[in-house]
């Protein structure tokens, strides 16, 4: 046991003793390439565009790789982009950015705040960067102008994808489908960020393990006897029978499984009915469900099932007229940061923005597509980190006052852009390359 903690502390000071000579030059470049990249933020935030409808952005991002000596595929896998950047032998080291915008109406003010623009079927809807991609994507960029100009600091490949339809969970999908392990050198290590209010800029949240949860969607159909409104006995009322299994639901979390097992089972959407004084054949529901095992959805998914069909057959209907529960295929796994990889992480930042600037932080149940690519059977190490967006001076304003920071999809999500960014270049170069001269 000993020798085998003496060996690891003497990798790590070997590791640290390499990287340490790259800290102030990876710090120097990211302060210089951190101006080019908030223009380049400020551009994208103002010319959003949704899902799937990232053709812009998709030129943009291109353009940029083109610019540094990437070899750029476009409209890989529908808008996204890939690059690949050689440099001698090594590791393969990824690197994602999502592009895709979400449909809220901004209201912070800004005078680069986004602009209304049109969806597919040609309606004006207002579009806004409210999850933070404008400065995924800058942040991303300033990265690869400064591996292109550190490149005599490392040997290896960089393998970058710029990822439509994050928000519909598609994006990583169709890439992977499209190719992009078979077509592409396959990465040693996948990293991505997502920017986090709730901690300062100069932070990053980190832990190995869940980091987001898997999504799954489910539709109930409940079947009743519809009839007049005044005649209730002799109808059975689906209405009633959805009352009950909405509210049988809230025992699945509480009461079937362990206060240890997350999960989430929300009724998002319940409609049923036209009239008053009509009592409908059937009412549909829309479930959202969050898990982080494979065990834990199996376990939700039969409990729903059976509760469904418990609260017809109390209600007196056959079995042939029992609840259709359909659970849609389209899945977003959970993002499963590698241990190991985190560590790593973990060891790098703390070198560039000291490791009291790294925080724990919990699991969320919000999903994020970013976990297929941990999920293919090349077994890729991913690790995704969170990016604290928030600037100290307005972080202890908002506590002082007994508020929180606008959260992720907020209307009035208002980054520190210039330092969100300049941290975010920071430690994921330094994550690069630290990596690659592990």
């Amino acid at each position: 046991m000993k020798l085998k903690l003496l060996s690891s502390l003497l990798v790590m000071v070997v590791q640290t003793g390499v990287f340490a000579q790259s800290v102030e030059i990876i710090k120097a470049e990211a302060e210089k390439q951190t101006g080019y990249a908030l223009e380049l933020c400020k551009h994208l935030h103002a010319n959003p565009e949704l899902s799937f409808q990232e053709f812009e952005t998709s030129k943009r991002m291109a353009s940029e790789l083109e610019q540094i000596g990437f070899e750029v595929t476009r409209n890989f896998g529908g808008n996204s982009v890939i690059g690949v950047f050689r440099n001698g032998d090594g590791p393969t080291v990824m690197l994602r950015t999502d592009m895709d915008a979400l449909p809220v109406e901004e209201k912070t003010g800004f005078d680069f705040a986004s602009i209304k623009t049109a969806d597919l079927n040609g309606d004006e809807v207002a579009v806004m960067h409210a999850c933070g991609h404008d400065i995924h994507m800058s942040t991303w960029t300033g990265t690869l102008r400064s591996l292109v100009d550190l490149k005599d600091e490392w040997s290896g490949n960089l393998l970058v994808i710029a990822q439509q339809a994050e928000e519909y969970s598609g994006g990583a999908g169709q890439a992977i489908e499209a190719g992009l392990f078979s077509k592409f050198p396959v990465p040693d290590y996948a990293l991505a960020y997502h920017i986090n209010p709730e901690l300062e800029t100069g932070q990053i949240g980190l832990r190995g393990g869940p980091v987001f949860a898997g999504v799954k969607t489910v539709e109930i159909t409940v079947y009743g006897v519809g009839g007049h409104g005044a005649y209730p006995q002799k109808c059975i009322d689906p209405i009633v029978i959805a009352s009950r299994i909405v509210t049988d639901l809230q025992t699945i979390v509480s009461r079937e499984l362990s206060p240890t097992e997350p999960a989430v089972v929300t009724v998002g959407s319940i409609h049923g009915g036209t009239r008053p004084n009509i009592i409908p054949d059937e009412v549909k529901m829309e479930l959202t469900l969050r898990y982080f095992s494979d065990e834990t959805i199996k376990k939700v998914i039969a409990a729903i099932e059976r509760i469904s069909a418990a609260a017809a057959k109390t209600a007196g209907m056959p079995d042939d007229k029992l609840p259709k529960v359909f659970v849609d295929p389209a899945e977003t796994p959970p993002v499963l940061n590698d241990n190991e990889l985190s560590a790593d992480v973990i060891g790098f930042a703390s070198d560039v923005i000291g490791a009291e600037n790294i925080i724990e932080t919990q699991p969320e149940m919000v999903g994020e597509d970013f976990g297929k690519y941990g999920l293919t059977p090349e077994d890729v190490p991913i690790c995704l980190i969170w990016l604290g967006s928030t600037s100290p001076e307005l972080m202890a304003k908002l506590k002082a006052e007994g508020l929180r920071p606008s959260p992720l999809h907020s209307p009035t999500l208002t980054p520190d852009y210039e330092n969100t960014i300049k941290t975010g270049i920071e430690v994921m170069t330094a994550n690069v390359i630290g990596l690659i001269k592990k």
